[in-house]
């Protein structure tokens, strides 16, 4: 199936991001090819975010949403998303610089695809090379098996293009997670997303990151040993529940790490140890792990869940 210029919309969700905005906004509208439209939903900004949509709002494309209460990056970003027009959708953070064939790119790769994603580079504050890619933090790679879910992945939201088919199948979007793993494990649930190995966002790496490269949110007290748990049995099973029954393997597997995430018996731990042995050059594939480094993470899952 092809797809023009005139099927994507640009999703975007603001917060207090006045420092930024007007640069990342200046790079999807100079797009070799121009989204339909740019449709922004703000968190309750309390600087000059607003104001600064606002002096773009002589071009027709761009929408603004204003949140009446704030509800948080992830569900700022499913507004927009659900309230997208087009056949695609691509997502913007508010501080980042794309390419200027970003779009054009991921575009021509879609092809019959659910969704596509590309390299980033990490930029500092003042918009200078960090020498350093997401891919060089970890393997960035075409996720076309649901398991490779199972405990994280490297499929950045900032650098997605996605049919907005997807969108109806994620929604509601959980908040134990993120967004873009939610879209992105969702995707490997309908055929994978594929990776487009070329750098096409300079992704802003800065103290005021929600979420940066490290994966980290900054700002927020880290959770204790028994939340950091709770929170991994819960995406366990969510994980579980969500994979369709037209991929019955995987779903057996996911149905097994859910059941002994929540026990703490010997023999649940030895089958939770014993699954990650077997399947974890699906499962640790995103991380740059030796082979050697690969069995001691599994020995270490039956210990421990909140890894």
């Amino acid at each position: 199936m092809s797809f023009t210029a005139s099927d994507i919309s640009v999703v975007m969700a603001t917060y207090n991001g006045e420092k930024y905005l007007k640069q990342q906004l200046d790079s999807i509208l100079q797009q070799t090819i121009a989204p339909k439209e740019i449709l922004i939903v703000d968190d309750g900004s309390t600087d000059n975010t607003v104001a600064i949509i606002k002096t773009y709002a002589h071009d027709d494309g761009i929408r603004l949403l204003i949140n009446e209460k704030n509800i948080g990056y992830i569900k700022s970003f499913e507004k927009g998303m659900l309230n997208a027009t087009c056949s695609l959708v691509a997502l913007s953070d508010q501080d980042d610089v794309w390419m200027p064939h970003k779009l054009e790119t991921l575009l021509s790769h879609m092809q019959d695809n659910i969704a596509v994603y590309s390299d980033s580079i990490l930029i500092d504050e003042k918009g200078e090379s960090l020498l350093k890619k997401m891919s060089d933090i970890k393997n960035q790679l075409t996720y076309d098996n649901c398991l490779m879910y199972a405990i994280g992945a490297w499929a950045p939201g900032h650098a997605m293009l996605f049919r907005k088919e997807l969108i109806e199948k994620c929604a509601p979007f959980p908040t134990i997670v993120t967004h873009d793993f939610w879209l992105g494990f969702v995707a490997s649930c309908y055929g994978g997303i594929q990776y487009v190995n070329e750098v096409l966002v300079q992704y802003r790496q800065h103290t005021d990151n929600a979420i940066g490269a490290n994966t980290r949110q900054h700002g927020k007290e880290k959770p204790t040993k028994s939340t950091r748990i709770e929170i991994a049995r819960k995406r366990m099973q969510m994980l579980f529940e969500k994979c369709p029954a037209s991929l019955p393997h995987q779903k057996k597997v996911l149905e097994t790490l859910a059941i002994t995430y929540q026990k703490t018996d010997v023999g649940s731990r030895w089958k939770r140890m014993r699954t990650f042995f077997k399947y974890r050059h699906i499962i640790l594939a995103y991380k740059k792990k030796s082979s050697f480094m690969k069995i001691l993470f599994c020995i270490k899952m039956f210990f421990k869940i909140d890894a």
